[in-house]
């Protein structure tokens, strides 16, 4: 079969990539946003819609960090109303395996993969800090290293509850995860909803090489891809998976335009929208530990040491479990053999993964990406929503699907299907069961 590249989007949470300060942006909370840029999406073929969700608001010295998006209605709940306005791609949401009761997340991921007739996808996640934990009184939070084995048994008994006829009673007795009870709904046209992860230390490639059908991956550029899937696909034969069982879905911004000229300008204003100075200021601080507003956006880092030991959560994982004075050391060495002002270094340092060119230039390297086998897909992430995927779309699905490697039409009418994954046989589920 023709390798093809697909597109997923990624609707992200908390980022300042997503420029919302231009007149252009919709709201986060506005229905309007996610349903345009959803049927843009489909008409371009995208695979999947992607929610990503966050179960804290993020914090900025004890306030909601005002630059980041501050909440927004529940994943589920979107992906339940995309449902009913488009017809063949994906509905992916983030569903955090710390904090959700395995039978309760399996009926309402299944209630969704029954709505949208097997489209529903779950993005498998862990949280390991106390300040997320502080919203859930039931036992504070989980130990780092218990994350992965409660996530694989959450995601266990799921698969149980799923591949169970409806009403058949399910036992299951873990040492994280105990449920027993009948399964609640029966399979979807695609069997079950499909499992997305992203881990990128060893232990989360591991729990994708064992669990997962599709991996989202910090590693877009072509060597580096093609050197994460390797080790990964390497993986898979001892948890007897296949080599195409998983697909690989690095995350990816594109800032297009008809030439590479007025792409590269485009992509400074772009830069310099998303890295405001205010942006670029609140960046440092946490490092600091201090209000760095009586700074020079555009003179150096500061160059007093931070009043705090080490980051913790409130901003991120990013930023979470940093020695500050170590990285503040780091920062303005690296700012100072540059000759770079505070907020050109948080524009390098913060730089998104992005590709920038033409549309005819931008295909011909996707075309490498293709004949390399470094990725099936690309998570695209917008700098501008609604708004932001029409030049993907417009421009730069037409030259793709001109070079023969961009599909013209959806082949299925599941996620699973779209995405190339292997059919579930009776087999695969019984193991899965047993």
């Amino acid at each position: 079969m023709t390798r093809r590249i697909q597109f997923g989007v990624f609707f992200q949470g908390v980022n300042f990539g997503t420029i919302w300060s231009h007149d252009e942006s919709g709201s986060q909370y506005d229905f309007e946003s996610f349903r345009r840029i959803a049927q843009t999406a489909e008409r371009g073929l995208f695979s999947a819609f992607f929610l990503g969700e966050g179960l804290r608001l993020r914090e900025h010295f004890g306030r909601v960090h005002e630059l980041d998006i501050a909440g927004r209605p529940d994943a589920q709940t979107q992906l339940a109303a995309l449902a009913a306005v488009t017809e063949r791609i994906g509905l992916v949401a983030t569903q955090n395996t710390t904090y959700n009761d395995p039978y309760d997340l399996a009926r309402r991921l299944s209630s969704l993969d029954l709505l949208s007739e097997g489209r529903a996808g779950w993005n498998v996640v862990t949280t390991d800090n106390a300040w997320t934990g502080e919203n859930f009184r039931r036992g504070g939070y989980l130990d780092h290293a218990d994350r992965y084995r409660r996530a694989a048994q959450v995601v266990a008994a799921a698969q149980r509850l799923w591949d169970a006829d409806a009403g058949t009673p399910v036992t299951v007795d873990g040492d994280l995860v105990s449920l027993s009870g009948p399964a609640p709904l029966p399979a979807s046209p695609q069997g079950r909803p499909v499992l997305f992860q992203a881990g990128d230390s060893d232990e989360g490639r591991e729990f994708a090489a064992s669990t997962a059908d599709v991996i989202f991956s910090a590693h877009p550029g072509l060597d580096d891809a093609a050197s994460f899937a390797a080790d990964v696909r390497g993986r898979l034969a001892r948890h007897g998976r296949r080599r195409d069982a998983l697909k690989f879905f690095p995350g990816q911004q594109f800032i297009l335009a008809p030439t590479d000229a007025e792409a590269e300008e485009k992509a400074e204003w772009v830069t310099h929208a998303q890295v405001s100075p205010q942006t670029a200021l609140r960046y440092l601080e946490p490092i600091w530990g201090r209000d760095l507003s009586d700074h020079d956006p555009d003179g150096p880092l500061p160059r007093f040491d931070p009043t705090v030991a080490e980051v913790d959560g409130r901003r991120g994982s990013a930023f979470q479990g940093r020695r500050a004075k170590e990285t503040a050391d780091e920062w303005r060495g690296l700012a100072d053999a540059e000759g770079l002002s505070i907020r050109e270094f948080v524009i390098r340092h913060s730089g998104r993964r992005t590709i920038v060119g033409g549309f005819g230039t931008v295909a011909d390297l996707l075309v490498r990406y293709v004949d390399a086998g470094a990725v099936d897909g690309f998570n695209v992430s917008p700098y501008l929503v609604p708004s932001g995927l029409d030049d993907i779309v417009d421009g730069l699905v037409p030259e793709l699907q001109e070079r023969g490697v961009y599909p013209d039409a959806y082949p299925g009418t599941t996620l699973r299907e779209n995405l190339g994954l292997p059919t579930l046989s009776s087999a695969a589920s019984a193991a899965s069961a047993a």
